[in-house]
């Protein structure tokens, strides 16, 4: 399954699924192997537009999963399987398999207050059995690029981690990770935004019946307006977008439009 593909504006997705997504990062990371999984949404479509840093970053990237349904709805079309797999539905689940096979975590990015409610909160879902080894936030206006930065890198391979969750919101959270594979850091980071925040109860999630029907961002929208709605309004031009060029494709070919 690894091998399969979907691309939505020319940017692949290459995991279908949580359970995908799960037993291919703990694979790797058993493996001690070098690698980071991106979230793929409609912002980060929108930033990969106008920005040649994330771009960079992106090309690099090994696992990339579908974040939010609109872009599963595309991708599906082509893997008829993907489904929405975000940041925030890996955190538990990938930490759990990591108890499990003995694989030590690293938790990076928010604020130390959160990390140490989410350190205690997986740890005891995990009967004791995951190793932590390590939490970080750092300071207000940190840069990934920065001497700062690949200090902390440092010190997240000296821990031994094999994976480090960052929650540092894009397009921080994915230059840190691409900047560890560019200095062959062995572990693998997984960008995931305010899952910290979620799992501490510090930020509320959407209930589970918008998250399944693809309304989380109305959820985050009512609760953010000014800070989201100029976003958003992007992200839904370039969906438009996005589908009339898939519509224009299908007429030009023949076809009726699929299902998803």
């Amino acid at each position: 399954m690894r091998d399969r593909v979907a691309h939505v504006d020319g940017w692949p997705i290459n995991i279908s699924t949580l359970q995908h997504a799960v037993a291919q990062i703990s694979d790797a990371a058993q493996a001690e192997e070098s690698f980071c999984c991106f979230t793929l949404n409609l912002d980060h479509l929108v930033k990969l537009r106008s920005d040649a840093e994330f771009r960079r970053a992106y090309t690099g990237v090994r696992f990339i999963t579908a974040d939010g349904e609109p872009v599963a709805h595309i991708a599906r079309r082509q893997w008829h399987t993907v489904r929405r797999t975000t940041g925030a539905d890996m955190l538990e689940p990938i930490c759990a398999q990591a108890a499990v096979r003995g694989i030590p975590v690293f938790l990076f990015g928010s604020s130390i207050e959160v990390l140490q409610v989410v350190a205690a909160r997986l740890e005891r879902q995990s009967a004791g059995k995951l190793r932590i080894v390590g939490c970080e936030a750092p300071p207000n206006g940190f840069d990934p690029a920065s001497d700062a930065a690949r200090e902390c890198l440092e010190r997240i391979e000296k821990s031994g981690a094999r994976l480090c969750f960052v929650m540092l919101g894009a397009p921080k959270q994915e230059l840190l990770s691409a900047r560890a594979m560019e200095l062959n850091i062995k572990c693998g980071f997984i960008c995931c935004g305010a899952a910290g925040d979620f799992l501490a109860g510090r930020q509320k999630r959407a209930p589970q019946i918008m998250q399944k029907t693809g309304a989380e961002w109305l959820w985050r929208l009512a609760h953010n307006p000014l800070r989201l709605g100029m976003r958003y309004f992007r992200c839904l031009l370039l969906y438009l977008r996005l589908e009339a060029v898939l519509a224009t494709r299908r007429a030009t070919a023949g076809l009726r439009p699929t299902k998803s």
